[in-house]
């Protein structure tokens, strides 16, 4: 289940990002917005992996 948790806050940090430069392509700041908050869900994502993983023992 960790690793379809890291996919799925990769996949956010990407669609975040292409929202974000395609928003910023064509003057959309909704669009932006959105790109960078959905950018920003994927990293919270990928931090709260990264703690489970430092928890877990080895």
């Amino acid at each position: 289940m960790a690793a379809d948790e890291k996919a799925q806050a990769k996949g956010e940090q990407a669609k975040g990002k292409i929202k974000k430069v395609a928003g910023d392509a064509v003057g959309n700041e909704s669009l932006k917005a959105k790109g960078r908050a959905e950018e920003s869900k994927g990293d919270l994502r990928a931090a709260k992996e990264k703690a489970k993983d430092a928890i877990r023992p080895k």
